[in-house]
């Protein structure tokens, strides 16, 4: 590298590298798992933001260790932290066992005497975005005979829950950035020091990596997240057969790093083979 011409290269070199790594598949699956249930681009893009924040917070101290301590990071160790990754796809991917447990047993229930107290029919309404009256399949319980000629009921969501569900989705992007970038902090300090050997220039290349990461995950969040977002506000039924889909989508895929990083890269072996990346 010419440091004549330096902060240039650098900026633009960290801005797109740091964009692409966040489009790494781990990344992507992940905080799709955790974007279902937004129903604003606005919140989907929030997400991605946290979660760029936390995966920085981690390759800036660790990296920044490595960088300036000259610190070397044995196989084992790196292998063990992109375990951890493939671990909290899988525990992402739970919640998508729940929701098919959930919809099978109400499939099941569905001639149960707790469904008498329940009606399924459709109705014209409203709901709170747009106004526009359309028919609507769904499940909702009456008071009584005469109740149940009504079309009044409500569908909005109240707000203490929404801001709940909002805060856990917040502070689960948060530590799964952090669990991300404690995994990929090391490969990516190592190649920095390969690369630039200046520690000043080596910092400041991933202080500008952050900044692409954090930008790159807000753009792909807010992409992602868009069928999520319309399905929520127009088809119920498939934004949570699309949730389902994502959660077991994160399961699969975790299984599969955990199976590659344990097995096929030797973690549980008597020879680790990690290579940065």
């Amino acid at each position: 590298m010419s440091f004549g011409s330096a902060p240039y290269g650098l900026i633009l070199l960290g801005l797109m590298l740091g964009m692409r790594h966040a489009a790494d598949p781990d990344h992507v699956i992940a905080v799709t798992a955790i974007l279902t249930r937004e129903r604003r681009f606005f919140s989907a893009a929030r997400i991605g933001l946290v979660w760029g924040l936390g995966h920085s917070a981690t390759v800036l101290m660790v990296g920044m260790a490595i960088v300036l301590f000259k610190m070397k990071v044995p196989a084992r160790l790196g292998l063990s932290l992109e375990f951890i990754v493939a671990i909290v796809l899988i525990l992402l991917g739970l919640n998508a066992a729940k929701e098919t447990l959930i919809l099978i047993a109400k499939k099941l229930r569905a001639t149960s005497s707790l469904e008498a107290m329940l009606t399924v029919h459709s109705h014209p309404h409203k709901h709170e975005r747009g106004g526009r009256a359309h028919a609507h399949h769904h499940l909702h319980a009456h008071l009584s005979q005469d109740d149940r000629d009504s079309t009044a009921h409500d569908h909005l969501m109240p707000p203490a829950v929404a801001g709940a569900i909002a805060g856990r989705s917040m502070a689960k992007s948060f530590i799964v950035g952090l669990i991300h970038g404690l995994a990929g902090s090391a490969a990516i300090a190592l190649l920095v020091t390969a690369a630039i050997p200046s520690p000043l220039w080596a910092m400041l290349y991933m202080a500008v990596f952050c900044g692409g990461v954090m930008a790159g995950m807000m753009l792909i969040t807010t992409a992602v997240g868009a069928p999520f977002v319309l399905a929520a506000q127009q088809l119920a039924g498939f934004h949570r057969k699309l949730s389902v889909a994502a959660g077991w989508l994160s399961f699969a895929f975790g299984i599969f790093l955990a199976y590659q990083i344990g097995i096929d890269d030797q973690l549980f072996g008597a020879a680790p083979n990690w290579f940065p990346h």
